[in-house]
């Protein structure tokens, strides 16, 4: 055989294996693509942790877990049939804000089912606090990692006295705001109980939020009383919760949740301001179907 013709037979099979493998690498491409289609346009519908106010959150390493209850993946409620919707005013206020990292001790993960198994399908609330001291030594708190469960704490969002809002913990993660704690509402009573060495709480489906003590409360001999809260933590406060979809009679405070008598905050709270504040920032608006 001429060295021309077993040439041209190696550069025709070498041809042919080289066009197989064009072939086979675009099957393969369409193949991922329309997975990556597949899964990019299967979206939730509603999601329970989308009613809370969102907002520029931190990105925190996430304790382990090793329960089965934990939420991991987003909760199904029923369509509603209106919605809030933030005004003019809402767009116009620009409060100054922090994002702080919380030690992942001090808050958890919102659970699907309690202690005993039973499946939990209770609605948002938002329970508000004041800190008792300083919105820093409230921070610093949170920030130190605690082993001890009943001492455990969190808010998701701070306010402090100039109206700064500080971001603590995800919304869609669980903050431990209240102890033992029972929402009463429309539903009856509310609680769920999540650990088995601990009372049942409201923080499974709580976001709760805090405002800064003033400076004449530290030293008082009475915790019953203070100055009150600036101008500034009530507009904050209430353009930070209508970013939200939780109703006003679902808006508490740590007070008419506590169940341990001992919890008085937050003390001489104006709750009327609040709520006009509140209409000023977002109205409702129906979904027609």
């Amino acid at each position: 055989m001429r060295f021309t013709d077993w040439a041209t037979r190696v550069m025709f099979i070498s041809l042919m294996f080289a066009a197989l493998i064009i072939v086979l690498l675009i099957g393969r491409g369409v193949q991922v693509e329309n997975n990556t289609i597949t899964s990019n346009t299967s979206k939730p519908e509603v999601t329970a942790w989308s009613q809370y106010p969102q907002a520029q959150l931190q990105s925190a390493k996430e304790p382990k877990q090793k329960s089965q209850r934990i939420l991991k993946s987003p909760v199904k409620i029923n369509q509603p049939v209106a919605r809030y919707v933030t005004t003019q005013a809402f767009a116009q206020y620009r409060p100054n804000y922090q994002i702080v990292s919380v030690d992942p001790s001090n808050y958890g993960e919102r659970y699907t089912t309690d202690v005993h198994g039973k499946p939990l399908n209770n609605q948002p609330i938002i329970v508000i606090h004041e800190t008792g001291y300083s919105a820093s030594s409230a921070i610093n708190f949170f920030q130190v990692p605690h082993t001890d469960e009943n001492v455990q704490a969190s808010y998701h969002a701070l306010i402090k006295l100039d109206g700064t809002v500080v971001y603590l913990v995800p919304p869609d993660k669980r903050a431990f705001g209240a102890g033992n704690s029972v929402f009463e509402g429309s539903e009856g009573l509310e609680t769920v109980q999540t650990n088995p060495n601990l009372p049942p709480s409201v923080n499974n489906f709580a976001y709760h939020v805090s405002l800064e003590t003033p400076p004449d409360s530290y030293d008082s001999g009475s915790a019953q009383t203070h100055s009150g809260y600036t101008e500034a933590q009530y507009h904050s406060l209430a353009w930070l919760i209508a970013q939200s979809q939780v109703p006003e009679d679902r808006i508490t405070t740590h007070k008419l949740v506590d169940r341990s008598s001992k919890k008085v905050d937050p003390i001489n709270f104006d709750g009327n301001k609040f709520l006009k504040l509140l209409s000023l920032y977002r109205q409702v608006r129906p979904i027609y179907r």
